[in-house]
Order: structure tokens, then sequence, then C-alpha cells
């Protein structure tokens, strides 16, 4: 077994009777990272230096026998949407292509507090805006199972570099499904949690009230843990919910008897590959072989998730975004004669296509005139879509179904056609739309060797629940065990 198929306890372990060092893990990751990352194009920044000097320092601490957390040492790769102090960050566009922020966000500072070392920005889609990671503004990402296939998006960077073993451990961000489909298409375990759960606070907003940051990780266990690292109220994050954070390691019993799992009908049904379907449903085969019930509902609104989610988004990007127009950060136009020029100068060159276009339709969507009939109908709509999950849940403990209607597909293949690309998130929007915690974890794999992921959505601040069944069901299979070919060896 490699240094990076192990669980985090087990590497903590050998860190704590000193048969490894925070530098042979730091030195592992940078190694790994040279070795696969030419074929995935995962990383867009690393920061070798600061790394191996916070290597050294740690190390010397741990000679001193000092108290060490579970991430201690533990290297990471955060998606490049997350502030990081001295360490540029760019958002995966060229509009921050330059951009060294003075501050960390807060995950960024709890991690650093928790003595992990964060190794490596990680690539996305620009401004968290896509659903592929072809979307980049310096190069697409490819998926480790296969690399003419896409990793998924946004945060398919963070996946993918999951996949291939460069960390043991990413952070993503999640606005429509951008933690949990990448995690389904690469085989790995993705977290989204709660809605105010993990501070927003040096996220870079695409829409503020969907998004949420998450961990990105090999296996259930793993992401409890740095869950429980980065979770929490944060007065400088408006949102952040001020709720106690429970002991997630204590609710990974393997317990799920007696458990009501709801299955919904919209997202079981027509539209979902057949082999997707048929993992599922053995998944599901499973759990009610370890005592759990289930049974099929109806979530009405689903059908309205994916018209919904892009026009509030698309407003609320509209809006977060006008912020950057080469006056106080980022790149700035050098061909203006004036200030409106400066700033059409600007966005134009900055900012890509798909950005380009969220932008024009979200400001359309809040323009005098057209507000009534699309931004605040939608805002409605998004009230039958949390309803309907309340019907749900008072009858059941949670909700399982597919987390992609597809495995990934490949590159080009949807780059042109974006309701086509918007249709894939069907399964993850509705979760985003209702603020609730929700995890993708393997499930099998379709003939063509790509993963499949099914999606475990819990009620609000409950992912002790979800992580607890999505644990039990990893301990009686082996689908997050295996790993691509590429970084065999």
């Amino acid at each position: 077994m490699s240094l990076f198929d192990q669980r985090l306890s087990e590497v903590h372990s050998q860190l704590r009777k000193r048969e490894l060092s925070v530098t042979d893990l730091v030195e592992a990751s940078l190694q790994q990272i040279k070795d696969v990352d030419g074929a995935i194009k995962a990383v867009l920044h690393v920061d070798e230096e600061a790394a191996l000097q916070q290597a050294k320092a740690l190390d010397e601490r741990l000679a001193k026998e000092e108290e060490m957390g579970l991430l201690y040492g533990l290297t990471a790769g955060l998606k490049d949407n997350i502030v990081t102090k001295g360490l540029r960050t760019t958002a995966a566009s060229k509009l921050l292509g330059n951009y060294d922020p003075v501050y960390d966000a807060t995950v960024s500072q709890k991690l650093k507090d928790a003595n992990a070392v964060v190794v490596a920005k990680l690539n996305m889609d620009e401004f968290a805006m896509g659903g592929s990671n072809e979307n980049s503004g310096f190069f697409p990402t490819r998926n480790p199972w296969n690399t003419e296939y896409v990793p998924g998006g946004s945060s398919g960077g963070s996946a993918a570099a999951m996949a291939a073993r460069q960390f043991f451990f990413t952070l993503g961000s999640d606005t429509g499904g951008s933690i949990r489909q990448p995690a389904a298409f690469c085989g790995v375990v993705g977290l989204k949690p709660t809605y105010g759960r993990v501070s927003r606070y040096g996220l870079i907003a695409f829409a503020s009230s969907l998004d949420q940051i998450g961990p990105i990780t090999k296996n259930v266990e793993d992401a409890a843990y740095v869950l429980q690292a980065i979770a929490g109220y944060d007065p400088y994050d408006s949102t952040s919910a001020d709720v106690e954070v429970p002991d997630y390691l204590s609710a990974l019993t393997g317990e799920v008897k007696g458990l009501r799992i709801g299955v919904p009908k919209e997202l079981i049904g027509e539209g979902i590959d057949p082999e997707v379907r048929e993992s599922v449903l053995a998944a599901l085969k499973q759990l009610e072989s370890m005592g759990a019930t289930w049974s099929e509902v109806s979530m009405p609104h689903t059908e309205y998730a994916v018209p919904t989610y892009y026009l509030l988004a698309s407003s609320e990007a509209s809006s977060n975004l006008a912020r950057f127009d080469g006056v106080r950060y980022g790149v700035r136009a050098e061909n203006a004669d004036n200030l409106i020029e400066l700033y059409k100068e600007t966005r134009s060159q900055g900012f890509g296509s798909e950005v380009k276009r969220r932008i024009m339709l979200g400001t359309y969507a809040l323009s005098s005139g057209y507000y009534d009939a699309y931004y605040k109908k939608a805002q409605q709509v998004r009230t039958l879509i949390i309803q309907d999950f309340q019907n749900v849940f008072a009858d059941f403990d949670l909700i399982l179904h597919p987390t992609t209607p597809t495995t990934a597909f490949k590159l080009g293949e949807k780059v042109d056609d974006p309701v086509k690309m918007y249709l894939e998130d069907i399964c993850t929007i509705p979760v985003n739309l209702a603020g609730l915690p929700a995890i993708s974890i393997p499930c099998g794999f379709a003939s063509n060797g790509l993963p499949i992921g099914m999606q475990l959505v819990g009620k609000a601040f409950d992912e002790a629940t979800i992580l607890r069944v999505a644990h039990a069901y990893e301990q009686a299979t082996s689908h997050h065990q295996r790993k691509p070919e590429l970084v065999r060896g």
C-alpha cells in the first residue's frame, strides 16, 4: 500500500511514532505532482519552497514531542478560488492572473491552525462556472481514469488531484454540485456541508446564497476528519451559522439498522443512464441487507431546479463579479482611453465565454421590467423545492439517488451546448437550492471503466447521518479502494 492509499489516521499514527516525517509527506506530494500532473493538469500553482519550510518547522516541533492534531503535517491542495495569503489565487481566470492575496480565507487559516501543509492551488472552471473543468482560463484538467474524459467541474482539479493521489485531501467549493459531480466522475468522496456550516470568508464568490466549501477525500472517514477541522461559526461571514459542531468521527458507527431512505422517482428513472441506475439500486439493496429500509418518493418540483438555479446563480454572479473592473485588483487592460473603456476592455479580455454568458443572463434577469418575471419567480420556485425536501424528511432520515445522470463524458463533447452541459447538474442542484448537506461516494463502475457515484442528502446540519451511512456502505464494499492505472506503482 502506497503512502497516499492510507487513511489519514494511519498516516497520523506513523507520524506520532516517528516512522515518517512531515518532510517525507511534503516531498511525496511534490514528487507525485511531478510524476502524474503532466497527464491530468490538476495543479495551477505550487508553493514548493514554503511547503518544505513549513515541513521543516513541523518536524522540529515533532522532535520536541509537542501535541499534534490529526491533520498535522498532512498535505492539501485547495481549489483556486479559496484565498491563500502569499500564494497566487486566480479562480482560474486571466482576470486574476497576477493576484497574490494579502490574507487567508477562514478555511485556509483553519488548515494552518491544524498544521496541515497547503502545497498547491488547483485548477477549476473559471470563477467556478462550469461542470467539466473545460472553462478554466488556463487549460482543461483531465480525468485520471481516462484522460480523454473530463474530471467534472467546477472543482475538477480538486477531484482529479485526489483521484491521482497527489495530496492527502483537497478542498473544493460547491454551488450547484461542483464538489459532488467531479467526485463522482473521478471515483472519490465529495462532501458538500450544510450552507453556513463552513465559513465562506475568503472564497471568491460565484453565487453567495449557494456557495459552500467542502472536502474531497479518498474515503468517508477522511472526509469526517477534514470537515471537523474546517467547520464552525465565523464572525467574518455573515451567512455563517452559529450551530454546534458535533464529533463527526463518533458518528461512524457502521450502524444503519432502522434507517429510512427516500429515493426520488424523478432522479432514478428517465434520463438516468441504465448502468448508473443499476449501481445505485444495487447500493440500496446492500443498505437494505444491513437493516435499512427504502421507498420511492416524489419531489415534483425537481424538474424546475435547473432553470431556477441558473437564473438565481447567474443573477448573483452578475452582482458579485461587478467588482472585477481592472481598478482595484487583478489584470488591467492597457489599451483603454477612459474609465468606461477600461471597464469594457478589462472585462472583455479577462473573462472567458462561460463567465460572460452567465453575467449577461444574470444582468438580464435582474433588469427593470424582468426582475419579477424571472428572478422573483425563481425565488418562489426555490421555496417549493425546499418544501419538497421538507415533505420527504418528515418521513425519512435521508435521501439517496445518483450523483450524476451519467458517468464522465469526453472532453469537447458538450462544450458547445450549454443547455446539455447544464442538465448534467439535475441531481445535485436541488441540494444547493435547499442549502442541505450531501455526500457523493463511489458505488460502482460502468462498462467503460469510469466511476459511478451515488449521493446521500441529509437534513440541515445533520452531516453526521450522511457520514454514518456513507461510511457503513463503504465498509461493506470495495469501490473506494480502486484507483486509476495512471497512479499505480
